[in-house]
């Protein structure tokens, strides 16, 4: 007989507190190669903003650390894919996908409009729906990436390996913005702390931007502190980014410089957020950024690779096999009014012949890329016979098969047109907006990194930086169910330091809209807090939740619990952080209704 420890948590409320009760036991032992048992369920509170990056470890310390974390690292790479369309652990997928950006984000962005209203899992009769079913999908996605990152966050083994708890910090952080800004307040302090049930205080989206910035400022300290561990530390440290980190950075997993320039790049996407409720906070965000380095090289940049993770684009599969997505008109004209290579080759030509209800005349298939008005009443299935948008535009599946584009948390050409539009405020951005504008056009790419040369967008692209009037061009619905459409842009691609501000900024945030497809949050937001690019007026948008009128665009998605507690805790402190109703009408606190200058 020995006496061993065992280590039990309690449930229930002193679960919370982290409260752990020993006991000794006498037992045999002849079974055990060990003399002691932990059964470690504690839930650990409120350490994930605390980063105490010049703690001194030793090497046995360090060893154990990584070993403690071994379970928690590999469950928050799932967290990592949950960030693109990934659930259960598993890359990228096709259904997540579709909830997070197809059915909603990709609809408001006016990427692609969704050509059926019947799901085997719920409906969706108008862009602008609020689907019960549809509408929490982003947000159930940032949940399993919360719920992965923020208990790794909190335990205290990850304190003494500082640089990754810095960066998955930096993920949670990041993930956060994201949400807050397709829905507004939300509990981002209470989540952070790993608060585990009702009620929770939803916070406004000031204190959730003044809470990231403060962290991201953290996570730089921490980042650079980094040169100067002894290099066994460092040495094992890259080891744990290799193993679980490289999936967002291929070759560059272990270099300290890149996560530094990752997290000023987000500083600087933030800053241009609010450049209208707050400009002189968002010049200092800004200068702060490009002072301390931002992305200057493709090198650098943060996303999945589906060419070296072995997957497809799950839009592939969402737009070409099950039929659930198609290009929109809006897209559609600003490629061909802008002679855009990605008209002549992303996109199919319509996979089905159509016919004029009102005129007879016919458009054979395969006669060119047509995209389908945003809020027209989309058909029944997916057979052309009963629903003639089935045969708009497809994806090529030679692009996004063969050519693999990567899905970006942050693009070098954002980056490059964030500092393009900062310098049009008179920051200090280290260059001029030609030099940034034009790089970010030489950038804009949406395939693999490593298939540049076979670009037809590369080939093209002297001839496409030269166009200085747009093409005229008008949307003809071959149904003839809507009215023909001149397109509404009335811009070119080359830059003139002689147009006004105004003109410019359509100019960077039209290529920066171009340039993030297939990416919609980033553009949705452009699009609210600048006008651009300009669209096409949404068709009967009051068919959403009613708060919206003919010529308005969707500002923010209604909140997404439906639940009693959360309904609890909407009205308690939820409404009063929004700052008005709970409608797609409510503008978020960055979204000022006011003039860009």
């Amino acid at each position: 007989m020995k006496k061993i420890k065992i280590f039990f948590t309690l449930l229930g409320s002193v679960a919370l507190l982290g409260f752990q009760s020993c006991l000794d036991y006498d037992i045999p032992t002849d079974d055990f190669d060990q003399t002691e048992i932990k059964v470690d369920d504690t839930i650990y509170h409120g350490a994930a903003d605390s980063i105490d990056y010049m703690k001194s470890i030793s090497e046995e310390g360090l060893d154990a650390a990584i070993q403690a974390l071994n379970t928690s690292f590999r469950q928050a790479r799932g967290g990592i894919y949950a960030m693109r369309g990934g659930k259960e652990g598993q890359m990228p997928g096709a259904h997540s996908y579709q909830r997070q950006f197809s059915l909603g984000p990709d609809n408001y962005a006016q990427f692609s409009v969704v050509p059926h209203s019947d799901f085997m899992y719920g409906e969706l009769r108008h862009i602008y729906a609020v689907s019960p079913d549809f509408n929490p999908g982003p947000f159930s996605c940032y949940e399993i990436s919360k719920n992965v990152f923020v208990p790794l966050l909190n335990r205290p083994e990850i304190d003494s390996i500082p640089e990754m708890k810095a960066i998955f910090l930096l993920l949670f952080n990041y993930a956060s913005q994201e949400i807050a800004d397709l829905y507004g307040p939300f509990p981002y302090v209470d989540f952070k702390a790993n608060k585990q049930s009702s009620p929770f205080t939803y916070n406004d989206l000031r204190t959730i931007y003044v809470n990231i910035k403060a962290n991201v400022d953290t996570v730089l300290k921490c980042l650079h502190y980094f040169d100067q561990k002894p290099e066994w530390y460092k040495s094992k440290v890259k080891g744990q980014m290799s193993q679980h980190l490289s999936d967002l950075s291929m070759m560059k997993a272990t270099n300290v410089e890149t996560w530094i320039r990752f997290a000023n790049s987000f500083k600087l996407r933030m800053a241009m957020h609010i450049v209208k409720v707050d400009k002189t906070m968002a010049k200092e965000w800004a200068e702060e950024a490009v002072r301390d380095g931002v992305i200057e090289s493709t090198d650098d940049e943060i996303g999945l690779r589906p060419m070296y993770l072995g997957m497809t684009h799950p839009l592939l599969e969402i737009t070409n096999t099950w039929g659930d997505s198609r290009l929109s008109a809006s897209f559609e004209s600003l490629l061909k009014s802008l002679n855009h290579p990605y008209a002549d080759y992303v996109f199919e030509k319509n996979g089905n012949a159509f016919v004029n209800k009102t005129t007879g005349e016919a458009t054979p298939a395969n006669t060119r890329i047509i995209g389908m008005r945003e809020g027209v009443t989309p058909g029944t299935g997916q057979a052309a016979g009963s629903n003639p948008y089935s045969g708009c535009s497809k994806l090529s599946a030679q692009v996004f098969a063969g050519y693999a584009p990567p899905l970006y948390l942050m693009k070098m050409s954002e980056v490059d047109f964030l500092r393009a539009e900062g310098h049009l405020y008179g920051w200090d951005m280290g260059g001029s907006e030609s030099f940034f504008y034009n790089r970010g056009l030489d950038n804009a790419y949406l395939e693999d990194r490593d298939m540049k040369m076979a670009s037809t967008y590369v080939t093209r692209l002297d001839e496409y930086k030269n166009l200085e009037t747009p093409v005229a061009y008008t949307y003809i619905d071959p149904q003839g169910i809507v009215n023909n459409e001149p397109s509404v842009t009335q811009i070119g691609v080359k830059w003139n330091d002689g147009d006004t501000p105004e003109i410019k900024l359509e100019k960077i945030i039209t290529q920066k809209y171009i340039a993030a497809y297939p990416y919609s949050y980033e553009p949705w937001v452009d699009m609210r807090r600048t006008g651009y690019p300009k669209v096409f007026p949404v068709i009967n948008p009051g068919n959403g939740d009613g708060s919206l009128s003919d010529g308005d665009l969707i500002r923010r998605m209604p909140f997404p619990n439906t639940d009693d507690a959360s309904i609890r805790d909407i009205q308690t402190t939820g409404l009063k952080a929004l700052g008005g109703a709970d409608l797609q009408a409510t503008r978020l606190w960055w979204d000022i209704d006011q003039p860009n200058f």
